[in-house]
């Protein structure tokens, strides 16, 4: 009888023994309280607790968590704004204050879940609010940023940290798309005719240009030539008075009449007029009267060109 007594203690206190082990699987650390009140935290492993005192209240994951969200938000026109997202969140550290509030902040998972969900949710309708549709579609980055600078302080507190947020479809309504389709392709026709006439304006101006610079080249060519050809013909006036005066000189030193130069020029006259007419008509008197009624007009006018040089001269 002393006999079984003993092995049934024995037994009791192996129980005992075995019901205070207990492991803590990778990636999960363990939260021991003693009497309902917080005890310890332990790490990954085979441990021993106070059998029938002290409890593994939870058993905490540290690995990454991920969730998908659907919901809708409204922008500053009134439109509606369907979003689906991934949300990708984590314990923050392993440290111990970080596991207590893990651990004590919340009932359950479903109840962290739920307040992290609505939490970002509020902040994105809060930030599409202030924006209108046609801004929130390239918006992804501010979107995220935003929600990342007003949420980190918040789930600090629940001892998590959001590592990222993706948003994988913005959405609107059927006929706010439809709208939106047509402003674009009327956008889009309004800059194709924009290009066509800026092209044609510029073919335009181009070729304005081009005519205006040819003119005005031709104008300066023209310009150019009549200057050219004016100082030819005065120094051919000038050779050709030279040469008379020479020639006059000359005359007069051997004693022979001027009216021999007169009669020179006419005769040249005629002759040029002969050789260069091409095909012009033009009347000359060829008699002897005529030739002799011509060179006295010569002579009248080189008597009044010989006055007048000598007035010059006196005066």
């Amino acid at each position: 009888m002393e006999f079984n007594f003993i092995y049934v203690v024995l037994g009791l206190v192996v129980l005992a023994i075995l019901s205070g082990l207990f492991t803590i699987n990778q990636g999960y650390i363990g939260v021991i309280t003693l009497f309902g009140g917080y005890r310890r935290i332990v790490g990954p492993g085979l441990h021993l607790k106070i059998p029938f005192f002290e409890k593994v209240m939870k058993r905490i994951s540290i690995q990454n968590r991920s969730v998908e969200l659907e919901f809708q938000a409204v922008t500053q026109d009134q439109a509606n704004v369907y979003f689906k997202a991934m949300l990708l969140y984590a314990v923050q550290n392993e440290t111990e204050d970080t596991i207590k509030k893990v651990a004590f902040k919340f009932i359950g998972d479903r109840d962290l879940m739920q307040a992290l969900v609505r939490t970002i949710e509020g902040n994105i309708r809060a930030f599409v609010a202030t924006k209108k549709q046609a801004e929130v579609l390239g918006l992804r980055r501010e979107i995220v940023q935003y929600v990342k600078v007003e949420i980190d302080h918040t789930l600090e507190e629940w001892g998590y940290h959001l590592l990222d947020l993706q948003i994988n479809d913005i959405t609107f309504d059927k006929m706010i798309l439809d709208s939106m389709s047509k402003v674009v392709a009327s956008n889009n026709l309004k800059a194709a005719a924009e290009n066509e006439g800026q092209a044609l304006l510029i073919t335009k101006t181009k070729s304005a240009e081009a005519e205006g610079n040819a003119i005005k080249i031709s104008a300066e060519a023209e310009r150019e030539a009549a200057k050219l050809r004016g100082q030819g013909i005065a120094l051919f006036r000038e050779e050709v008075a030279r040469g008379l005066s020479s020639a006059a000189v000359e005359l007069r030193q051997a004693n022979l009449d001027t009216n021999f130069i007169l009669f020179s020029m006419w005769t040249e006259a005629i002759k040029n007029f002969a050789e260069y007419g091409k095909g012009n008509v033009i009347f000359l008197d060829g008699s002897t009267e005529g030739m002799e009624h011509t060179m006295k007009q010569f002579q009248a006018m080189m008597m009044r060109n010989e006055a007048i040089q000598d007035g010059n001269t006196a005066s």
